[in-house]
């Protein structure tokens, strides 16, 4: 089998306030939510959360609540302020008009360009990212 990512870890604040964003305005769905380790004085509890985007289960981010300063400032701002996840469509109209009317904020109207459809928008935490429709 050839290699592959398995999943990309995405701090988040919150699992459950990430798990109800993710799966409430951009459709991804809940993969896996187990406990692995009981909160501590100075740290949450950890959880193996995975959630993937619908029809791509291969796909996943491994949702990692932050626990440490460093982390804490680290949300939102994975990506250093520029665009660090491309979420393919193959209807850009379609999804675009479902994230817009579940109150997820796009930066910018959508564009063509050279490789497809695309428009930046943000996650719950202000990181941006692209929804784009590839050009076939």
């Amino acid at each position: 089998m050839p290699s592959h990512l398995g999943a990309v870890t995405y701090l988040v604040r919150d699992y459950d306030e990430a798990i109800a964003w993710f799966t409430r305005c951009l459709g991804f769905k809940l993969i896996e939510d187990s406990a692995l380790e009981p909160a501590k004085a100075d740290a949450p509890a950890k959880r193996w959360v995975v959630v993937a985007p619908p029809g791509a289960p291969q796909t996943r981010l491994l949702l990692a609540q932050a626990s440490t300063p460093a982390q804490r400032a680290a949300v939102g701002a994975q990506g250093g302020g520029r665009v660090m996840f491309f979420l393919h469509t193959d209807d850009f109209a379609r999804d675009h008009a479902a994230f817009s009317a579940a109150g997820v904020v796009f930066r910018e109207t959508p564009r063509r360009e050279v490789y497809g459809t695309v428009a930046v928008f943000e996650d719950l935490y202000g990181q941006p990212w692209d929804l784009l429709e590839p050009r076939r």
